[in-house]
């Protein structure tokens, strides 16, 4: 089987520069591809807040109703719906990583799904709705994960970083946003995979040096 590789970390830790790097450097070894396994939710947001005149405005509110629905843990059938939309999105994107695989393509995974840690470091996003239609979504996204979850990566690379160097990277993030899953990270397991933590703090060489290390070692190149 051709070799699986997630890189994760919260926005702002470096996994797309990183992840280049690293599709460089495997491709003089074997074909790879780089595949982006996020929801991109985030991105979709951030456009919005672009838009002339109302988009600030309605940014705002759909931060307001996504925070809502997280406290009560009951998300309105439609909220469950956009939820489930860009849930089923990730899974089509993990097909097609794993068809291309199928095909003896090494793969670079940008973020892994996974079921331990629910919320925004790609984990369930309907992990607290239970009853009516939003229930039955959740119960389906949970399926459609725990599938995703039994492709263990051969190695997952773990960035770490503090929330000033993500902000200094990211400034048009949110904050408390990016808080939260700088948080999370160290939280994640991904079904027992084999876990490399780096700091993404450092240099960006050298943070590239120890990722090709790490999977040298895992792969026995």
């Amino acid at each position: 089987m051709a070799p699986l590789i997630a890189i994760v970390g919260s926005d702002g830790s470096g996994k797309s520069t990183v992840g280049e790097a690293l599709l460089a450097w495997m491709n003089e070894r074997q074909p790879t591809e780089l595949h982006h396994l996020g929801k991109q939710t985030g991105n979709i947001g951030r456009a919005i807040a672009r838009w002339p005149l109302i988009g600030g405005r309605l940014d705002k509110t759909i931060v307001k109703q996504s925070a809502g629905a997280k406290q009560s843990g009951a998300p309105s059938a439609f909220t469950a719906a956009i939820i489930y939309t860009f849930s089923m999105r990730r899974v089509r994107r993990f097909k097609k990583m794993l068809a291309a695989r199928a095909r003896g393509i090494a793969i670079l995974a940008d973020r892994f799904p996974q079921t331990g840690v629910p919320g925004p470091m790609d984990g369930l996003g309907l992990a607290k709705a239970a009853a009516g239609f939003p229930g039955r979504l959740a119960r389906r996204e949970r399926a459609q994960y725990e599938w995703m979850e039994q492709y263990r990566p051969d190695l997952v690379i773990r960035l770490n970083v503090d929330l000033p160097t993500a902000l200094a990277r990211k400034p048009d993030h949110r904050p408390s946003s990016l808080a939260t899953k700088i948080a999370d990270v160290p939280r994640l397991t991904f079904n027992g995979a084999p876990i490399v933590d780096l700091d993404s703090t450092q240099p960006l060489d050298r943070v590239i040096e120890q990722a090709k290390a790490a999977i040298s070692k895992a792969l026995g190149w």
